[in-house]
């Protein structure tokens, strides 16, 4: 992928905007649960796609920007090669937040970075 860079004026040349993404994404669309440090409750939502770094959710949780948030995806066999379901608790903070899609949907999407990760085993 071709990367643009920026001019004095912070316009952009070049064919591609550069993206500050690291890893792979893979478009997947699992469960999530979401923990909000300043508010009490539970929130769900669904995963649009996930990398080692990030997680980009749609959900109808009020996340703002810089906010720091906890999530649990859990990650089904056929994603992970194991025998079971793999859950992944997950430490973040919303570093983009888009508009709720299409008319009478709640959902909006946010993007987060993923700032540390635990995989839980079952008991």
């Amino acid at each position: 992928m071709a990367l643009a860079t920026a001019g004095k004026n912070g316009q952009s040349r070049g064919g591609h905007v550069s993206e500050a993404r690291t890893g792979k994404r893979f478009p997947l669309e699992l469960p999530i649960k979401i923990h909000q440090a300043d508010e009490s409750g539970e929130h769900s939502g669904i995963t649009g796609n996930l990398s080692a770094a990030g997680v980009y959710i749609k959900a109808d949780a009020a996340l703002e920007i810089g906010s720091a948030v906890e999530f649990e995806i859990v990650l089904p066999p056929e994603v992970t090669g194991a025998t079971e379901n793999v859950l992944v608790q997950c430490r973040g903070r919303v570093v983009r937040k888009d508009a709720p899609e299409g008319s009478g949907s709640d959902a909006q999407g946010v993007a987060c970075v993923i700032d540390s990760y635990d995989f839980v085993r079952k008991s």
